[in-house]
C-alpha cells in the first residue's frame, strides 16, 4: 500500500454548522518495560485497511480553513507519519476515542539552517470533541512536557507543565526522542527518552490523541497504543 497525502480539505476536515471544527487541540518508562500488561489489555490498530478514513485533518483555530498543502503523509506499511509543516496550524486526529491506555511514539525534526529556529510541534491526547479541552505533550528543543487547557471545577482553564520538568531530555534536531504517554482514568504521565518528566489529572477519562503540525517538518514512527482496563 501506497503513503497517503491528506489533500481535500473538504473531505478532511469535520464540520459543524458549515465551520471546521478544531480539536486542540505516573510510571517512569523503564518500570512500563518491567511491568507486564494486563492480560486484557488490547492493541490498537492506527493503520487499518481504511487508515484514510481513521485519520482526520482539523483547523486550528476552528474559524479558520485547512490549508490546501498536502502537508500530512502516512506510510501505513512503516507505521510512519510525515508532516512537511508548510501547510498553516493544525492536527491529525485518529478518529478512535480512548479511555485508559499507553502511548508510545518517537519523532525527530528535520534539521533547519535558519538562525535560532523555535522548532514546534506536539502529540496530542485526551481530547475533548469539540476543542475546548485540549492536552498536548509539547515536542521542542526546548523540552518535552505538558500544557493545554483542562477542566477545573467544570471551567476550561489553561496549564502549563514545562517549569516541573527536572531537565530537558530532548535530543537535537535529527535525533529521534520516544515519548510514553499514560492515562488511566483522569491521571495521565509523560515520559521522554526513558524518564517520566509530567504527571497530572487532566479531568477527563477518555478523549483523543492526535499530531500537530507548527511550522516545521517532523517526523513520527514507532506507534504503539494499547487499550488497558
Amino acid at each position: 500500500m501506497s503513503p497517503y497525502s491528506f489533500r481535500n480539505s473538504n473531505i478532511l476536515v469535520r464540520t459543524t454548522h458549515g465551520r471546521a471544527a478544531a480539536w486542540r487541540l505516573g510510571l517512569p518508562f523503564i518500570a512500563l518495560l518491567a511491568v507486564a500488561l494486563p492480560a486484557s489489555a488490547q492493541t490498537v490498530n492506527l493503520f487499518p485497511a481504511d487508515y484514510q478514513a481513521q485519520w482526520t485533518r482539523i483547523a486550528i483555530p476552528p474559524t479558520h480553513p485547512v490549508s490546501d498543502i498536502a502537508q500530512w503523509h502516512i506510510d501505513p506499511s512503516k507505521r510512519q507519519i510525515l508532516c512537511d509543516g508548510n501547510g498553516g496550524h493544525d492536527w491529525l486526529r485518529f478518529s478512535r476515542e480512548l479511555s485508559n491506555f499507553t502511548f508510545h511514539v518517537k519523532w525527530r525534526f528535520t534539521p533547519v539552517t535558519t538562525d535560532k529556529p523555535k522548532y514546534n510541534s506536539g502529540i496530542f491526547f485526551r481530547n475533548d470533541a469539540d476543542g475546548n479541552i485540549w492536552h498536548q505533550a509539547q515536542t521542542s528543543l526546548g523540552g518535552g512536557y505538558i500544557f493545554g487547557v483542562t477542566p477545573v471545577d467544570g471551567k476550561p482553564k489553561s496549564f502549563n507543565l514545562q517549569k516541573e520538568m527536572k531537565e530537558n531530555r530532548v535530543k537535537p534536531a535529527g535525533q529521534w526522542n520516544v515519548y510514553d504517554i499514560r492515562c488511566v482514568g483522569d491521571t495521565c504521565t509523560l515520559a521522554v527518552n526513558g524518564e517520566v518528566v509530567n504527571t497530572m489529572h487532566v479531568g477527563l477519562e477518555k478523549g483523543y490523541i492526535g499530531l500537530e503540525a507548527e511550522g516545521y517538518r517532523i517526523e513520527f514512527k514507532d506507534f504503539k497504543v494499547r487499550q488497558l482496563p
